[in-house]
């Protein structure tokens, strides 16, 4: 099997450009066999960071970060690509492309800026016209205490859970044996806004994803500003609906939809997976949350996928490299933390589920690596294989 491998280039990383990862025999649909870089498709020296694939024409589009813009390329070959048309404006540190399932419309995500940009496909999949989304405000903010908002309340679409409370209430039910595994967000004392711009520096916006929910919704996660937002698109761009608040902190990186309805969404900076359903009203918010138990305060969060089958998620940590493995349990709205498995590779990017297989891209180690997944428990086993690729940030099976 065949993936396109996003990397880093130039001074971000050591990659030419976009490359091709072999998994096992080129044609098969399992990709436990061994791995191989079968080359470079295209130079991309603008770093293509993130990849999306068309969904009916033999089509790429990558996020070129380094160059603030987004490309679209054409497969001329079983190993080769071109570029189609120039590359188009988004912002500063384009992450994230993703495609809208009828193809007519990409969102393009933006971390230095945190713009959210809606960019035209026509009907042969070239992009035009982006259109900027509007910004995104800190729910955590000065603006927002001054007006009286407070933990538990809504205010212009914001959901801003009462984490202290749950936490106090979960501890209670978990009892003196498993207590101490709630996260203690009811001991954390406040801190001087002023104080804790000063060690860490302001706040602000930094978009790194869009995924697209069935009935037309699009979400953004904002990880500088803990928010989850929520979109229609326009002829005019995309119109904001709602966003969700996260705890402060915690940064929103990545998430999934759920075939049961709900969306998991993977926090950066706290290391854990939240739980967001629509209510009867269809408004969404938080129903849930589950830490990455064993992850470390300097680690950080990366890539959510889950198995084929939906009954467990994956969630990389770069640190102390590891895979955090959850349960899906009811009916999608709860998570049960089983594991925290090697992930057999430094700083491990992103990470995709084939079949009974993990593939895991190790960033900073310049590599790929491959886990067996136990076919019981779903918990990633030691390295099978590894093949050497340079700066490696994203892998997307091959059509």
């Amino acid at each position: 099997m065949r993936f396109w491998v996003g990397a880093y280039a130039g001074d971000a990383g050591s990659a030419e450009g976009i490359g091709i990862l072999q998994a096992g025999d080129a044609d098969s649909v399992w990709a436990s066999g061994p791995l191989g870089m079968v080359g470079t498709a295209v130079p991309a020296p603008g770093s293509a960071s993130w990849l999306a694939a068309h969904p009916t024409h033999d089509l790429l589009y990558a996020a070129l970060e380094s160059d603030g813009t987004v490309q679209a390329y054409r497969r001329t070959s079983e190993t080769r690509l071109t570029p189609v048309g120039p590359a188009i404006e988004a912002g500063e540190s384009v992450c994230h492309v993703a495609v809208s399932p009828d193809a007519s419309f990409l969102v393009a995500s933006c971390w230095s800026d945190g713009r959210v940009v809606r960019i035209d496909l026509d009907a042969a999949g070239r992009p035009s016209r982006p259109v900027i989304a509007a910004e995104a405000t800190d729910p955590w903010g000065s603006d927002s205490a001054e007006s009286g908002v407070s933990t538990g309340a809504r205010v212009s679409g914001a959901v801003v859970p009462d984490l202290a409370a749950a936490a106090r209430a979960l501890r209670e039910a978990a009892g003196d044996e498993y207590g101490d595994l709630v996260p203690a967000y009811d001991a954390v004392p406040e801190t001087d806004a002023e104080s804790e711009e000063a060690a860490i520096g302001p706040r602000v916006s930094r978009t790194h994803q869009a995924i697209f929910l069935p009935g037309g919704l699009v979400v953004t996660t904002d990880m500088g500003l803990d928010l989850v937002r929520f979109w229609r698109s326009s002829s005019d761009g995309l119109r904001f609906v709602q966003q969700v608040a996260l705890p402060k902190g915690s940064g929103p990186r990545h998430g999934l939809w759920h075939p049961s309805g709900h969306l998991y969404v993977v926090t950066e900076l706290s290391r854990e997976v939240f739980v967001l359903a629509p209510d009867a009203e269809t408004r969404w918010r938080v129903i849930s949350g589950q830490p990455l138990l064993g992850s470390l305060d300097t680690d950080t969060a990366a890539e959510l996928c889950a198995s084929r089958d939906g009954s467990t998620l994956y969630a990389g940590v770069r640190g102390s490299d590891t895979i955090g493995v959850l349960a899906v349990r009811g009916a999608g709205e709860a998570l049960q933390f089983t594991a925290l498995a090697d992930a057999g590779t430094h700083w491990p990017r992103h990470h995709v589920v084939v079949n009974d297989t993990l593939l895991v891209a190790g960033q900073l180690a310049d590599e790929i690596v491959s886990l067996p997944l136990d076919a019981r428990t779903g918990v990633p086993g030691r390295v099978r294989h590894r093949t050497a690729s340079p700066s490696p940030t994203r892998l997307l099976p091959m059509r």
